[in-house]
């Protein structure tokens, strides 16, 4: 969540880090159609995605890849999947 994220950076300055200062640059792992859907906000508290392309696979088909029923369906290619990682790339 945003809060969560705006959280991240108040635990950081607690510790002595900022981001931007002595080159410091923090990036989220992008693993849910949230953090798609809220990119631009997201950004405001980090310099850049990781994108956890199985997870958001997953979440945004709404499949369990591990499932015998469902496990075909499972692509990364599929174009909802395409669409979120435009958005976050």
């Amino acid at each position: 969540t945003l809060d969560m994220a705006k959280d991240v950076n108040e635990v950081l300055k607690k510790n002595g880090l900022k981001r931007g200062e002595d080159g410091l640059k923090v990036n989220m792992m992008a693993e849910l159609p949230s953090n798609v859907f809220l990119a631009e906000e997201f950004l405001e508290y980090f310099d850049g995605f990781s994108i956890g392309s199985n997870d958001l696979t997953q979440l945004t088909l709404g499949l369990d890849r591990d499932s015998g029923l469902v496990a075909q369906y499972f692509d990364e290619r599929n174009p909802a999947v395409m669409k979120g990682l435009e958005t976050l790339i």
